[in-house]
């Protein structure tokens, strides 16, 4: 029998993880699955851009796993039974099950609301393509002088306000900011954010932490009332609870906690990468979700699982945090470099050199996800018969 590898999710860290296992292990002896609830690949990191009407490439899922012996199945999971090695779904094809022998649960992140209320109601968010896409029908609807208020500081919130305000200029955007805006940034990339947004007509609200949000306003803490016919959301992010839902051990934000393998520290034949795992850096801080992150925990995550089925040893891929990188529209952006306690070197790169380095960045992992059989081995990795429990199986 073949062992069972199901992925959960095709966002970068699952599509990339697929692929990944798919070159270097013989068909001959695994199985692999994806499980996803669209059909498409969705550059999240994009999403702000096809919000603001731009239009991206869509790339279908079943032609990117076309001829790797990766099966895709569209469906949504509704839950993970850890113990009896089950993958609850739904889909077209009504409820269902899917069995496992190692899964890598790579379902990602959403908004988080944060018990705001009106936030699920009457705000918008560009976490998930019908959530960007919905968004941006409403801004198309807008005519000149409209109001828009992105609530959040962090990267999403930097890049979907300066992405907003460059394609729309007949708009009046606005960003809530709860501390400083850029104030994570070193003085030189803090001062070059602030021309940016004063280049761009952005205002900014900052110390403002927003209470309420209304059909046609925010409610800030202190009573102040911002005028926004449209609110956009990004102050942080969480993971879905099927997680903490299914007995895995989590963190207080809901993340698979896992080792240094990315390996669940309650179940050993789950992996997690992404952002729902809870994953230590070296710097011995729980990594930031991210996409850089999502990079190391998935290259990490596919290493052990081929080294333990094959037997052999689990090699170290590095977590570590270099910097952030940080579009301002199209035609400007910023690279902050990091040191090891994740605070801001005096160095950063800025302007159109950064903005070509980011869609650079955004091009190449595209083209990875489109092309997951290129440097495909001519001899893949046959998996070490094991004694098992209830027989010969493979090592796990």
């Amino acid at each position: 029998m073949k062992h069972r590898i199901v992925v959960l999710g095709a966002g970068y860290a699952g599509a990339f993880a697929a692929g990944n296992l798919a070159r270097r292990l013989s068909p001959a002896d695994t199985e692999i699955t994806v499980v996803n609830a669209g059909p498409d690949f969705v550059e999240r990191m994009r999403l702000h851009q096809l919000a603001s009407g731009q239009d991206l490439a869509v790339r279908d899922l079943a032609g990117v796993f076309e001829g790797t012996g990766v099966r895709l199945r569209l469906a949504r999971v509704t839950g993970v039974d850890p113990e009896r090695r089950r993958v609850a779904v739904t889909g077209e094809g009504g409820d269902g099950e899917l069995a496992y022998d190692t899964l890598l649960y790579t379902l990602g992140s959403s908004v988080a609301h944060h018990g705001v209320p009106g936030v699920a109601e009457y705000a918008f968010h560009v976490t998930g393509l019908s959530s960007a896409l919905r968004l941006r029908e409403r801004l198309a609807g807008l005519g000149e002088g409209g109001t828009v208020l992105v609530v959040g500081e962090g990267l999403t919130g930097i890049e979907t306000a300066t992405e907003f305000a460059e394609s729309r200029p007949d708009l009046s955007v606005a960003l809530a900011a709860r501390g400083e805006l850029g104030a994570w940034l070193s003085p030189k990339a803090r001062r070059h954010l602030r021309q940016a947004f004063d280049r761009l007509g952005i205002t900014v609200h900052e110390h403002t932490g927003i209470e309420a949000v209304e059909p046609a306003r925010a409610i800030a803490a202190d009573g102040t009332s911002i005028p926004a016919d449209v609110t956009v959301w990004s102050a942080g992010f969480a993971v879905h609870p099927i997680a903490a839902a299914s007995g895995l051990e989590v963190a207080e934000t809901g993340q698979i906690v896992v080792d240094r393998t990315m390996r669940s520290v309650s179940h050993p034949d789950v992996y997690a990468a992404g952002d729902c795992a809870y994953a230590i850096g070296e710097n011995g801080r729980p990594l930031p979700m991210s996409c850089a992150s999502a990079g190391f925990t998935n290259m990490q995550a596919t290493a052990a699982i081929i080294a333990r089925l094959t037997d052999s040893e689990v090699p170290a891929i590095g977590l570590k945090y270099h910097g952030n990188h940080i579009s301002l529209g199209r035609r400007d952006a910023i690279f902050q470099m990091v040191d090891g306690e994740v605070r801001a070197k005096s160095w950063y790169l800025g302007g159109r050199t950064a903005a070509r380095l980011k869609a650079g960045v955004l091009k190449a992992a595209g083209w990875g996800i489109a092309h997951p059989t290129f440097g495909m081995p001519k001899r893949k990795r046959r998996l070490a018969a094991v004694p098992g429990p209830a027989g010969v199986g493979f090592a796990a």
